[in-house]
């Protein structure tokens, strides 16, 4: 969100091979993000989260990021369970820019099925692995299963 260049260095020199900025940083913020990415060979990722129309975003930036992450925040999904993850923004992002689309945000196995469905590149899903249950290993596979 701010001081991309001394955020981008932090990452690259601790061996990451991407990097996230927010999409609702400024602009200028972005540019630099993009630029010191490439600059220091790793992916750069712009998550949009809370941003309804990602293809604001895409169309004021002079170079694209590699990836854009679609993302249903676990606060909004805690005071909005109702709120969805805005899949069509995949095809609306892929018509017209050469780049990677995550999903991150949808754990159930129908929004994995939506993503998939919808042409996510990436799909992040945690939430289900994250909290400790005794069926973690067999969600694993069905979800291996689903995405395959």
């Amino acid at each position: 969100m701010d001081r991309e260049t001394t955020e981008v260095e932090i990452a690259a020199y601790a061996g990451a091979n991407a990097d996230i900025a927010l999409g609702y940083a400024l602009i200028e913020t972005l540019h630099v993000f993009i630029e010191k990415c490439k600059e220091l060979n790793i992916d750069s990722m712009s998550d949009i989260i809370n941003i309804d129309f990602s293809l604001e975003v895409l169309r004021n930036l002079k170079n694209l990021p590699d990836a854009m992450i679609l993302h249903r925040g676990v606060d909004e999904e805690n005071f909005n369970p109702e709120s969805e993850i805005l899949y069509y923004e995949i095809h609306r992002i892929k018509e017209h820019y050469d780049i990677l689309v995550s999903v991150s945000g949808g754990d159930t196995f129908q929004e994995v099925q939506k993503a998939v469905f919808n042409d996510a590149d990436i799909i992040v899903a945690w939430k289900h692995f994250y909290k400790s249950s005794k069926g973690v290993v067999k969600l694993a596979q069905v979800f291996l299963n689903e995405i395959r």
